[in-house]
């Protein structure tokens, strides 16, 4: 039930999912594999799937560790939106892409739950959009050495905070990725 008029439309978002970024990551493997699911399912059903690929001055564009993993492979076709900013949609042609498309309800999985995902789907969401957060196809890297909780605690946060996100006229919420539907 999205703000945005006239995109009633779904798109699978995979945010920052980078050798660097999840190279040290908690439960990468897991979630790698269920993002790849997600993939797959949302092509079997001809949803788009929209990749966002990061870079920084720690994370230089062309590099070894700015290369999405090995195990996901975009299509030709599909969106690769670069970033240099947390939230997905600054400085990207990300809003132009989804509004091509008729999109108005992100399903979004990827890294780093406690910097670009949060960004990212706070930036949906007060733009309008119905955002679903796949609690187990997120993940962030260990920062608890400076100060942050653990991540196993960092990622249950997020899914527990986002499954009580509430705004007029939109739906935030979180599921699991094998009740993840894209047939409607």
């Amino acid at each position: 039930m999205t703000t945005i008029s006239d995109r009633p439309n779904t798109a699978l978002l995979v945010i920052d999912v980078q050798n660097d970024v999840v190279g040290g990551a908690h439960r990468r493997d897991d979630v790698v594999a269920n993002i790849g699911t997600l993939v797959g399912r949302a092509r079997a059903h001809r949803v788009p799937v929209v990749w966002v690929q990061h870079s920084d001055e720690h994370l230089e564009q062309g590099s070894a560790g700015w290369e999405l993993v090995p195990e996901l492979d975009p299509d030709p076709g599909e969106p690769l939106v670069h970033k240099n900013f947390g939230d997905s949609f600054e400085g990207t042609d990300l809003e132009q892409t989804l509004a091509q498309a008729g999109v108005g309800h992100l399903v979004v999985a990827g890294a780093q739950s406690d910097a670009c995902i949060r960004s990212t789907i706070h930036g949906a969401f007060t733009r309008g959009y119905d955002v679903t957060l796949v609690g187990d196809a997120h993940t962030t890297e260990d920062q608890s050495a400076w100060g942050a909780p653990a991540p196993e605690q960092v990622v249950a946060h997020t899914n527990l905070y986002w499954g009580y996100q509430a705004a007029p006229g939109r739906t935030a919420r979180v599921a699991a990725t094998a009740d993840v539907s894209f047939t409607g």
